[in-house]
């Protein structure tokens, strides 16, 4: 079974949106810069260096809107064990993969589809921790 391990929402003002989550749910806001895509990583649950200590706690991050990419709606992350064969039961159970995985440095690859229902998420193969 692939777990939920990350959420993901668009934001329109970086600094209005840091203050709602860090003053209301304590979350904590990492920011990265321009060379990151301004993406905000964000720590919900108390993590150590193999991930959040409570098994259903799941961090998460958020990304700058825009408008010439589609469905920029909250979203989950769906840990896989081999990317390129998960991209490849996504379409032949009738989903659509938006592009090649990225890679994320540290991280692994990612890439986001459209289940049949025409909702977006996305599948992360991480890279394997000490």
């Amino acid at each position: 079974m692939d777990p939920v391990v990350h959420f993901e929402m668009p934001y329109e003002n970086q600094q209005r949106m840091t203050k709602f989550y860090e003053s209301i749910f304590g979350w904590k806001m990492q920011i990265l810069g321009e060379d990151m895509g301004s993406y905000v990583l964000v720590t919900t649950t108390e993590t150590a260096e193999r991930g959040p200590n409570n098994a259903s706690g799941i961090d998460g991050g958020f990304y700058p809107k825009n408008p010439a990419l589609p469905a920029q709606y909250p979203s989950i992350v769906i840990s896989v064990g081999d990317i390129k064969a998960s991209m490849q039961q996504v379409v032949d159970a009738g989903g659509k993969v938006l592009g090649e995985p990225m890679q994320i440095e540290g991280v692994g690859p990612y890439v986001s589809f459209f289940d049949t229902e025409g909702n977006r998420a996305s599948m992360l193969q991480p890279i394997p921790r000490k």
